[in-house]
């Protein structure tokens, strides 16, 4: 069982008389990343590449923070890891380098249940005469059919865009499955991990892809994204540095402006994190890093499990609420993002009345906007969405489903 205690000791916000349950909007901060921003402002606030000492320092220091998210992630080599502002612009990034190696006629798959991250920035290349298909959601599994990614791919296939966990349905997608699919097409996978990275481990080599997203202030860190793509496809790619900056300087080139150097080093508190949930819930026995974060995901999604189960135990048995996902709380099949509409209660009028409770849940489309469309929930204001990570507590959801049932009663 996870030392719950533990656990929120390290967020000092959670000290607050406040539950945060919109962690999928973005989750609480690590005491360690706040302080690895300061003592990097503090220390160590100087421009790369100087022969003064205080710069080599500061070098050292984010050579070390991206070789630690390499080994987060399990890339490679340390030019696999692009850095940016956040997953949208990564993504955009992306989309305008690579969109330059392709002709009128190609074409890419994007799905109706991701975050518009990953949807906009493929759709804007129709204006260069790229086909967009969509992979429609089966609208009574609320799941992603294979096969229906099988009719849709051909010879003329560039990339498919998926998300890895839908930020509203919470389903798990088999990822390794699709790779296995969009590479036997001949085409490339580009994965939304947004709303999985905080949940569960992610293994860019294991899963196969070609191009992985995600955002770290969903990821109990700072206002900062990584993107993952293998070395040979970021090779390939054409500049949007500045014209001296070539195709070889991978990730630079993909990075105009450079990193921002407090954020990336902070990163570090996060993998740390993981570390130390390692050794406080397991013996010192030296092992591998991988094998460390495996133990401290595993326990991370038990008890994750536990959460959702007693949430949708509750909205099951409410005959006014239909659960916009998968009703169960298996693990390996959903992260606890769980959503839901009420027959008569708009979303915003839920969410209003949970507000005075110093909860903090939210309504809307959370940028989902084609699947709440394909889900005809528009007229609801959207879902309800309750997102919850390893730091929430079985007593806070409880407190929650006290609330619902004075509003449902």
């Amino acid at each position: 069982m996870i030392d719950i205690e533990f656990v929120r000791k390290q967020f000092p916000a959670l000290e607050r008389d406040f539950i945060f349950m919109d962690n999928a909007g973005g989750s609480q901060v690590l005491s360690k990343v706040a302080e690895r921003i300061s003592g990097y402002l503090l220390h160590h606030n100087v421009q790369l590449g100087a022969s003064y000492k205080v710069s080599e320092e500061a070098g050292k220091k984010l050579k070390y923070a991206t070789s630690r998210v390499t080994e987060f992630v399990n890339a490679s080599r340390t030019e696999e890891i692009v850095i940016g502002s956040s997953t949208t612009m990564l993504l955009r990034i992306l989309s305008l380098s690579i969109s330059k190696q392709w002709k009128k006629g190609d074409e890419v798959i994007v799905t109706d249940t991701d975050h518009e991250a990953n949807v906009s920035p493929w759709m804007d290349l129709k204006e260069k005469g790229i086909e967009v298909r969509v992979w429609k959601v089966n609208p009574e599994s609320l799941e992603l059919d294979l096969s229906d990614l099988r009719k849709l791919l051909n010879s003329r296939t560039k990339l498919v865009a998926v998300t890895h966990a839908s930020n509203v349905l919470g389903t798990i997608n088999p990822i390794k499955k699709i790779a296995k699919e969009v590479h036997k097409a001949g085409a490339l996978i580009c994965v939304d991990g947004v709303a999985y990275a905080p949940h569960r481990k992610v293994d860019v080599q294991e899963l196969d892809v070609d191009f992985y997203t995600f955002s770290w202030y969903k990821t109990y860190g700072p206002h900062l994204a990584v993107m993952y793509g293998k070395y040979n496809k970021l090779l390939k790619l054409d500049s949007l540095n500045h014209y001296f900056i070539g195709k070889k300087d991978v990730p630079y080139k993909l990075q105009p402006g450079n990193f921002n150097f407090e954020l990336t080093y902070s990163t570090l508190g996060i993998i740390e994190y993981y570390e130390d949930l390692y050794r406080h819930h397991f013996n010192a026995k030296p092992i591998s890093f991988s094998e460390k974060l495996t133990k401290s995901f595993g326990i991370i999604s038990s008890h994750e499990e536990k959460l959702a189960s007693l949430l949708l135990d509750y909205l099951n048995e409410v005959p006014e609420i239909r659960v916009i996902g998968n009703p169960k709380s298996d693990a390996s099949e959903r992260v606890p993002t769980i959503s839901f509409v009420h027959s008569t209660l708009k979303s915003d009028q839920i969410v209003e009345k949970v507000d005075d409770h110093r909860i903090g849940i939210r309504f809307g489309d959370f940028y989902a906007k084609q699947l709440i469309k394909a889900l005809d929930l528009e007229a609801n204001n959207g879902v309800v969405r309750v997102s919850l990570v390893h730091f929430n507590t079985l007593q806070e959801v409880n407190k929650l489903i006290r609330v619902f049932k004075e509003i449902f009663k």
